[in-house]
């Protein structure tokens, strides 16, 4: 079985159901489930198959639906990507992923016309129009750009759908590397599936949950918690363009939500907005929170101030995602991640991947039959991930006698952005490419706001001048904005050991002085 499909059984048995509301229109589950057909047919007809890539480039709209079940159900494999990377992170990604056609929006049309000479294969460019005025015919990439509502209307039903094999690969999910370059991990159709039925039947989500996406659908986190799994059993989803606390508290009253999904970050703007009151979830039955860890004592104001159950649970990219989450109807332990999902396991193993007693720090590894099967075009690091069956995470964990676990430290010097991940190689080597930056070491330090900042310490050539704001503005022709640092300090050396390792844990004691 395949999300695709699911959604063909959805739709069969919930046909004038909301299946999601974006702007306030509203479509059912036999509207999307028309429109993923026609979609997937002109796919077709443009070309496309089992095993092309597509890269999605839309941001939370109905598109990015409609593009994701449509180009899954021909067989093609799907790409998501931030729309805020710049230039030259979408092209790596684009290239690297083998890209034959770009799924976007007209409000990014220009990004893709001045970045085109980059990403020179990519064949067509299929643009959903938000904006009436805008004309293509003027665009320099004219001849390849494609209507999206074109596409739907000249789409057929009669679609003859390929055979798709358990193990194909659905979506590859492009994650930072310690190396500086992201890498592709490859979900197959049964990582998908298994895990978003997996979530849907363990937070128990149903034809009468309304869920509010609010987080990106290009975020694994998105995909499967907000999307797939409410989709797969019959609920209705409201699509948020982003995240607004005002806007989540008039969607929660206005359409009855019953699940919002959101990172710690998340909760805190709601919990301070001057709007919140007790009565702003009066309809909701369950928060789910993850990508970081949740303060304690964000947790509990939180619980208290709207009078509802956040479960806090765990999940990585590569296991599409969630392996853990804190049971409802056990008693939740704050602090903690929860426990195994179903069909998942997960243990703390010691560097020679035994498993260590109870309460004891190691790290944590996953089995299930949502683990990805390979990093795209990358076999070493495949191999360095999945060694016996197990996925190692990278994140120092420990279990209690109930098998709840905890993290106890985040994979090795990853910064965490307002619940994005940035890893310092990535942001180091942009720095490392100026031509007055000698040595540059990134850390992330403490920030009420976003969780942490990025910061760098940098040591220029000698004689070499050069501001912080210069070099801020620099990295932000090269990086996302989350990943650009907030502050830059220079120094005459970078702290090291005997070896001439730099000493990360030097530089945060400098910033803690």
């Amino acid at each position: 079985m395949n999300l695709s499909d699911q959604l063909s059984i959805t739709a069969k048995n919930h046909l004038r159901e909301t299946a999601y509301v974006f702007q306030g229109d509203e479509k059912t589950y036999q509207e999307l489930e028309g429109a993923v057909t026609k979609f997937a047919s002109s796919l077709k007809e443009l070309g496309y198959g089992k095993g092309d890539h597509i890269a999605l480039v839309s941001g939370n709209t109905p598109h990015f639906v409609i593009g994701l079940y449509g180009a899954m159900r021909i067989g093609a494999t799907v790409i998501p990507i931030n729309p805020i990377y710049t230039a030259d992170e979408i092209s790596y990604i684009i290239n690297d992923g083998d890209v034959k056609g770009i799924i976007t929006l007209d409000v990014l049309l220009e990004k893709f016309e001045h970045m085109s000479h980059l990403i020179p294969n990519v064949e067509h460019y299929i643009v959903g129009e938000t904006n009436p005025e805008m004309h293509f015919n003027q665009s320099p990439l004219a001849e390849k750009l494609k209507s999206f509502a074109q596409l739907l209307e000249q789409g057929s039903l009669d679609l003859e759908r390929p055979e798709l094999d358990d193990e194909d690969t659905a979506v590859i999910l492009y994650t930072s590397g310690t190396t500086g370059k992201p890498k592709g991990a490859m979900l197959t159709h049964k990582n998908l599936y298994s895990n978003a039925k997996d979530v849907a039947d363990y937070l128990k989500i149903g034809p009468d949950d309304r869920v509010i996406a609010a987080l990106p659908m290009f975020h694994v986190f998105c995909l499967t918690v907000a999307l797939n799994a409410p989709l797969m059993n019959g609920s209705q989803v409201l699509i948020m363009p982003k995240f607004s606390p005002v806007d989540v508290f008039k969607a929660a009253k206005d359409y009855q939500i019953t699940i919002f999904a959101g990172v710690p970050t998340m909760y805190n703007y709601l919990l301070q907005h001057p709007e919140a009151d007790s009565e702003s979830f009066e309809s909701m039955r369950l928060c789910i929170s993850g990508g970081a860890a949740m303060p304690v004592a964000l947790l509990e104001n939180f619980e208290k101030k709207f009078k509802v159950m956040i479960s806090e649970g765990y999940g990585l990219s590569e296991a599409s995602p969630v392996t853990c989450f804190n049971p409802l109807d056990r008693p939740r332990k704050p602090g903690s991640i929860g426990q195994s999902i179903i069909h998942v396991e997960n243990k703390v193993v010691d560097e020679f991947g035994e498993e260590v007693p109870v309460g004891e720090t190691g790290e944590l590894v996953v089995r299930g039959p949502n683990v990805m099967k390979g990093y795209y075009k990358m076999q070493e690091e495949t191999n360095a991930a999945l060694k016996d069956g197990w996925l190692y995470t990278g994140d120092m964990a420990k279990m209690d006698d109930e098998g709840y676990f905890y993290i106890v430290d985040r994979k090795k010097d990853m910064i965490l952005v307002g619940g994005y991940n940035v890893y310092p190689r990535e942001v180091e080597e942009v720095l490392y490419d100026h031509d007055k930056v000698a040595e540059v070491a990134v850390i992330g330090v403490p920030d009420p706001d976003s969780g942490e900042a990025v910061t760098a310490f940098v040591v220029l050539k000698d004689g070499e001048e050069v501001s912080e704001s210069e070099l801020i503005t620099y990295c932000s022709q090269h990086l996302a904005k989350y990943k650009v640092p907030a502050k830059i300090e220079f120094l005459d050396e970078l702290p090291k050991n005997t070896t001439g390792k730099i000493l990360r844990r030097s530089l945060k004691e400098i910033v803690q002085n």
